[in-house]
């Protein structure tokens, strides 16, 4: 253990976020203290006790601060017992002080966190006991905290002296949707040359804020707010070495210079986002500090940033931390957003801009000198915070084609598409389309065109394409749509295709409703491109719904695996009875909408949640006309068993026959690419292949796109 004077030099490992140990290498420098060396756990110091209290005070970059107190090579879960229980605790803290234990780190013979610290937790009780004749307890919000690293078979222990992290500094208690922690905001301040800006009577504008963290940090900044002075818990003050009047003057010291600060604080601080519960957020924190009325907070969008012209022309800094595009569903409407983040920093043309993306691509958009970058983890997402000057001649130019390079391929081939296509669904009075379907296997993405919006499924890569190389494709794709079909980014959704399981492609994708009606033929149904996996309208079985509007007068309809009740509307428009069938309450509710959106009484039909296989074999009535497009594989909790349309489908097909009348048909589909109709088991029906006639015009470069059959009684 370390020397118990108060005035002599202690050695303590200060930890960081990776990233980050160069800058706290300098703030260590800045306080006082001597800088032994700079590892990936942070940064190794020198200093006394009082330094150490100026430290928690005082970083705003750090994570915690531990003081070594044994290390030793261990072999063995009974050497590292040893080495725990050689270290003197009772006179690191008292009988009555509860501890708890953090343990990183494993080897073969410590291969579970919590065996560690048991062990470490039982070599420190038997010391007390030994000593003392008494035992500490145990609580997983100790007064002490004790943290063991076993790393390259040496077993390290340390004293947590800052106790719970130092990011957390005490006024944000509501962190808003995706915050940054408050040491990262910091990092990015200081990096942006944020403190020298302060300290010249710049200001500080972040267009996107969220819950106000860059702002917040920037504002103790510039007043000489001790980040640490609103925390009420430390982890040294159970320790036996800790000098109360040592801490209590480092504090005052810290309260005077708020004082200070704070009255000689001329910059202005905005904040601005469009979100109101992110802004509560901001202001509740705000109230929690001591900058309450020393930033200013509105609802207003990026496109709209509106600052006075006297604070523009005395400078300052614009910075933010835009959305990155983790959830793919965002990225669309990603790049309008930074271009108007670019547009909004051209009202401050002499201002830095600092960027703290995920996204570089998206950060093209910006045209600006970029000056510096620089590689942070937020969390476990690799970041750069991008450093841009002033604007100069090429940063007013209008916003460049963004048809170059590579995506040029994809681009022309939907420029192909088009013109035809345009053509034909005028002609044909046809509003929702296919306009390009992985035409280009590099860009495996199906555009679908529904009036006046675009549904964009991106088809998942295999695992030999690169994964950077495959998102900068999809964001090359979204970057040229807009261009090409003079659709905006803002009426662009996209999702990922991929298998599904069970009942998942039934639940909604988000808690919004984005619902809008778009007409077929004679009906009008609702689509939804964003809530669900699926949009609630098939494009491929467009010419089936249309032969079943034409064939339906006057029938009884049954429609099995109804989905939400497309066909039933056509069929019910042009004067048919209907039973629809489904296991989904969400789209057989989604399909009585439809039904009540065409004037039809959806109680003057059959709308009946149940397995269509098991509904099939109980079911004892007549159909004239029956459609069935199954699931090619479903093993949902609601069915009886798994469902294999190849290996099901003579079954199926069997059940639903028995339910037809004479002189009736039956309309079977599956979208399985190598379906195989067992002829041979079914050969006492007529069936006719007409999947050649079913596949529309906007499919016809990709014919196997489903099988259709007609099958009736010979």
């Amino acid at each position: 253990m370390q020397n118990d004077t108060q005035n002599t030099p202690m050695t303590w490992l200060a930890s960081c976020a990776k990233g980050l140990e160069s800058l706290l290498a300098d703030e260590i420098r800045h306080l006082g203290g001597e800088v032994e060396r700079e590892t990936h756990l942070g940064v190794i110091w020198r200093g006394d006790l009082a330094l150490a209290y100026r430290f928690c005070l005082w970083s705003r970059l750090a994570s915690r601060l531990l003081l070594p107190l044994q290390e030793s090579q261990v072999d063995n879960v009974e050497e590292l017992y040893e080495t725990a229980r050689n270290v003197d605790w009772p006179a690191v803290f008292p009988l009555k002080a509860t501890f708890r234990i953090d343990f990183h780190g494993r080897t073969p013979f410590i291969n579970n966190t919590q065996f560690g610290a048991q062990k470490i937790k039982d070599a420190i009780v038997d010391r007390f006991r030994d000593d003392t004749g008494n035992r500490p307890s145990v609580d997983k919000d100790g007064d002490i905290r004790i943290e063991a690293q076993l790393r390259k078979g040496k077993l390290f222990l340390y004293l947590n002296v800052s106790g719970e992290s130092l990011h957390r500094r005490g006024y944000r208690l509501q962190p808003g949707k995706a915050p940054l922690k408050e040491n990262l905001a910091a990092a990015i301040l200081i990096r942006a040359g944020w403190p020298q800006l302060a300290t010249q009577g710049g200001h500080l504008v972040d267009p996107m804020c969220g819950s106000g963290t860059l702002l917040m940090e920037a504002g103790m900044m510039a007043a000489d707010i001790a980040p640490g002075l609103n925390r009420r818990k430390w982890g040294f003050e159970s320790w036996k070495q800790h000098q109360h009047e040592t801490w209590l003057a480092a504090v005052e010291e810290a309260r005077q210079r708020r004082t200070a600060g704070l009255k000689a604080m001329s910059n202005r601080l905005y904040g601005f986002d469009i979100d109101a519960e992110q802004l509560n957020a901001a202001n509740g924190n705000l109230a929690r500090s001591a900058l309450a009325g020393r930033i200013h907070f509105e609802r207003r969008p990026v496109d709209q940033l509106r600052i006075q012209k006297e604070t523009i022309e005395q400078g300052g800094l614009l910075v933010c931390n835009p959305p990155y595009g983790e959830r793919l569903s965002e990225l669309p409407q990603l790049a309008p957003l930074y271009q108007q983040l670019h547009d909004a920093a051209m009202g401050m043309p002499e201002w830095r801009l600092a960027v703290f993306t995920a996204n570089v691509d998206l950060a093209k958009s910006i045209r600006r000198p970029l000056e510096k970058r620089y590689r942070l983890m937020n969390g476990k997402i690799d970041t750069q915070l991008l450093l841009f000057g002033a604007a100069d001649e090429r940063s007013s130019l209008p916003q460049p084609s963004m048809i170059r390079g590579p995506v040029e391929a994809f681009a022309n081939r939907l420029k192909k598409n088009l013109k035809p296509l345009q053509k034909w669904a005028r002609r044909e009075a046809v509003h929702c389309y296919r306009l390009y379907d992985a035409d280009i296997p590099e860009y495996a993405v199906a555009v679908d065109r529904y009036d006046d919006w675009l549904h964009v499924q991106e088809y998942v890569p295999p695992k030999s394409v690169d994964e950077a190389k495959a998102e900068r494709r999809l964001l090359d794709v979204l970057a040229v749509l807009p261009e090409v079909t003079g659709v905006p980014a803002e009426q662009i959704v996209l999702k990922r295709r991929e298998r599904q399981s069970g009942h998942k492609q039934y639940e909604k994708q988000n808690a919004e409703k984005h619902f809008f009606t778009v007409q077929e033929g004679q009906v009008k149904l609702r689509v939804n491109l964003k809530d669900y996996l699926d949009t609630g309208l098939f494009l491929d079985h467009r010419p089936t719904r249309l032969q079943i509007a034409a064939e339906a007068a006057g029938k009884r309809f049954l429609n099995l695996f109804c989905y939400t009740a497309t066909a039933s509307v056509h069929a019910a428009v042009a004067g048919a009875h209907c039973t629809s069938v489904d296991m989904s309450r969400t789209y057989l509710n989604w399909g009585r909408e439809n039904f009540v959106l065409n004037g039809l009484a959806a109680d003057a039909h059959d709308f009946v949640q149940a397995d269509c296989l098991q509904w099939l074999k109980d079911c004892n009535e007549r159909f004239d006309l029956i459609f069935m497009d199954p699931p090619t594989f479903s093993n949902s909790k609601r069915m009886e068993g798994v469902l294999d349309i190849q290996r099901d489908h003579v079954t199926l097909i069997r059940d639903a026959m028995r339910c037809l009348n004479p002189g009736g048909k039956l309309i079977f589909s599956t979208n399985l690419r190598r379906f195989d109709m067992d002829g041979d088991a079914l050969k006492e029906f007529d069936i006719k292949n007409v999947s050649s006639k079913s596949v529309p015009f906007d499919f016809a470069r990709r014919p196997n796109i489903h099988h259709c059959f007609h099958i009736s009684y010979r």
